[in-house]
């Protein structure tokens, strides 16, 4: 190798190390600046007392008068006296997420396991891109789904009082919950140690007693962030629950009801909200909300990850 070879050659690294700064410069400048517009278009709703008579915390928490508990809690931003209640909108998200939780984890933490520890490596080969393979289904597509095919079927199998309610958009939101808990699930399972694993077989476990008493427990943190960053997806989805849950602003506590999500809401009134108005500044509120409750959730699932693969190392 020449001596110009050695000088092109650190001319590139150079120039490679300065791309890949500026890139994620900019993506960070992206996000800040998307977080100061939100947060500046829902900052009236805290400083402008015009914006206050009408929405305000109180309107957004505060109950409102009423014989019936249901009718106190309303989201009815579009009517003579508006009506801005948050509640049923939260409840919705959280039954939601809630039902795809508890649908596509024990699916995917089930499958990691069996990848992980018990399939071949010509299956796991298959059945790992395959699950992957959903992460790149769009959205709206798994909510057609819902919407024409699977709310059918559920109302038929279960039934349900109506169609679209907050189990059917929580089945299709768990299809798009797999790929993310499975994936990380797996990495947990495979930086187990593998001394671990044969310290148990030669103290007599079976290869099942080895994953489920052994490994599992060992790979929980890793899975229990998974479930973190399956459950920010779910709250931050637009397009299956918009199309799949039947976007009424009902404050029930059954899962059998129609449902709307905050993510929902924006997607639903914001094209045609009046610029400037208290509904649109209520609008960028619930963005606001739903930027800080992902960006804790996904935050604290990322460092239960390090915190996971530096035990592993031996660092902490």
């Amino acid at each position: 190798m020449t001596f110009g070879d050695d000088q092109r050659r650190l001319w590139t690294d150079r120039w490679a190390r300065r791309a890949i700064l500026t890139l994620s410069l900019t993506a960070i400048a992206t996000i800040v600046l998307i977080f100061i517009f939100i947060f500046r278009e829902a900052l009236p709703i805290l400083t402008d007392p015009r914006i206050q008579q009408e929405a305000s915390f109180r309107h957004f928490f505060h109950p409102m008068e009423g014989p019936d508990p249901a009718s106190r809690y309303m989201w009815q931003p579009i009517a003579l006296v508006p009506k801005y209640s948050l509640i049923p909108l939260i409840l919705g998200t959280l039954k939601t997420a809630l039902v795809a939780l508890l649908i596509a984890a024990p699916l995917a933490i089930a499958a990691a396991l069996y990848t992980s520890e018990f399939a071949p490596a010509r299956i796991r080969e298959v059945i790992k891109p395959a699950i992957e393979l959903l992460a790149g289904i769009p959205s709206v597509v798994l909510g057609f789904f819902a919407l024409i095919a699977l709310a059918t079927w559920m109302q038929q199998l279960f039934g349900f009082p109506t169609r679209l309610n907050a189990i059917t958009a929580g089945t299709a939101l768990a299809l798009a919950l797999i790929p993310i808990i499975y994936t990380v699930s797996e990495d947990a399972l495979n930086a187990v140690p593998q001394s671990l694993r044969e310290a148990s077989l030669a103290l007599g476990a079976t290869r099942w007693q080895t994953a489920t008493r052994v490994v599992l427990p060992a790979a929980s943190p890793g899975i229990f962030a998974s479930l973190v960053l399956g459950f920010g997806r779910a709250v931050g989805e637009t397009m299956i629950v918009l199309m799949a849950s039947g976007n009424a602003a009902i404050t029930s506590w059954r899962f059998t009801d129609s449902v709307r999500t905050l993510a929902a809401t924006i997607a639903a009134e914001l094209g045609e909200v009046v610029f400037g108005s208290p509904h649109y500044h209520v609008l960028f509120f619930i963005g606001a909300l739903l930027f800080v409750v992902t960006f804790i959730v996904n935050s604290v699932g990322v460092y239960i990850i390090h915190r996971v693969q530096r035990r592993l190392r031996g660092e902490i």
